[in-house]
């Protein structure tokens, strides 16, 4: 399936798959090639692809393509564990390896290859459709919110646009569907550090589409709520736990309190995929812990056009860098997923996978939010 939009990720005429380095944005365009199961976990790994779909469609691809040098069981879950590994927090990384895996063991060896490309090219498939669903659902939500002929202010964190997924992106879909439909639109863009994905990536996509968009210190969003300049908050996220509890980049659980103090809607694009129903509550969620260096160290355009990296923290002082948090689901006014917006709760939760049981994506509108979220 097909809905003829850009896509993140592709395969070229020889079997490679593309897409865009990510640590190389917003200055330079530059495509990586990943050809094998290292290659997809080492970008993985350090980024050069990330948002938590498009890490899930790469993984997928990763182990169709380690199977093309070894299809046994044992080959099957040792490259599973390799991609696996990279990243502990974002679920769709689980859900897209346990996706292939259930489709490929019940086959011979030599099925296997075939079978698991099949899949991933099924898992980015169904994500485009996903995404443009949940744009819809978000649209519809964010619609009203709009304040007489002043354009619709947006705050969002980190990114969760298309070069996060396969296509559209989540939290961003919305943004681009109101756009397309002629709804004036600006979109508050934290910096998002250490890594700075919204500085970099969602101002980036914002600007080559053409959407009023301002890009602010992570800590401006307070000031901007309590002034009146923000009519919603829209982010994309890691993981949802069974109760509704949300993980997303480090820096979220800030803006729902944030919100929550002014009394402005706190939504949270996810698909279904991202639902593990198998952890109770944030508590359980792993929250990764990466480089201190990406905190203690900044990359950007130099005078002269090059690419440089400078220190920002003394030498002998200790740096810790958590790459996510954790936001209760009382914070979230509502999870928005391709089957329309559900309340942050169990009951939620269990509605939403009970949709997504019963079958393919909703389009439109959605039902609203008449299951009692706030």
């Amino acid at each position: 399936m097909s809905t003829g939009v850009q896509r993140t990720l592709w395969l070229d005429d020889r079997g490679r798959l593309l897409t865009r380095d990510q640590t190389r944005l917003p200055f330079e365009e530059a495509i990586v090639e990943l050809g094998d199961a290292q290659a997809c976990a080492h970008a993985i790994r350090t980024m050069q692809v990330r948002g938590a779909p498009l890490i899930g469609a790469v993984a997928a691809y990763g182990l169709a393509f380690a199977l093309r040098d070894d299809a046994s069981d044992a080959g099957l879950a040792r490259a599973r564990e390799l991609l696996l590994a990279t990243r502990p927090t974002a679920v769709n990384l689980r859900w897209a390896l346990d996706r292939v895996a259930g489709r490929v063991r019940p086959l011979g060896p030599p099925a296997r290859p075939g079978a698991a490309l099949d899949e991933a090219a099924a898992i980015c498939d169904a994500d485009v459709a996903c995404n443009r669903a949940i744009g819809e659902h978000g649209a519809a939500l964010l619609r009203p919110l709009r304040r007489g002929d002043s354009p619709l202010q947006l705050l969002t964190h980190c990114n969760a646009g298309r070069i996060a997924t396969v296509a559209w992106g989540t939290a961003l879909a919305a943004v681009y569907l109101l756009a397309e439909a002629g709804v004036p639109v600006h979109v508050w863009v934290d910096e998002t550090r250490p890594r700075n994905q919204g500085a970099s990536l969602t101002a980036w996509e914002l600007a080559d589409r053409g959407i009023a968009h301002t890009v602010i210190a992570d800590n401006a969003a307070g000031l901007l709520m309590r002034q009146g300049r923000v009519d919603a908050v829209i982010v994309g996220c890691d993981r949802v736990a069974a109760n509704g509890d949300v993980a997303n980049k480090v820096g979220t659980y800030q803006k729902a309190l944030a919100a929550a103090d002014n009394r402005l809607p706190f939504y949270v694009a996810c698909p279904v995929s991202t639902i593990d129903a198998g952890t109770p509550d944030a508590d359980a969620i792993e929250i990764e812990a990466r480089d201190p260096r990406e905190l203690t160290h900044v990359r950007g355009r130099g005078p002269h056009g090059d690419l440089v990296e400078v220190q920002l923290v003394p030498e002998r002082s200790p740096a810790f860098n958590p790459a996510f948090d954790l936001t209760p689901a009382r914070l979230v006014t509502a999870l928005v997923t391709e089957h329309g917006a559900v309340p942050a709760s169990a009951q939620g939760v269990a509605l939403a996978l009970s949709r997504a049981s019963a079958g393919p994506a909703t389009r439109g509108g959605g039902p609203g939010l008449s299951q009692g979220a706030r």
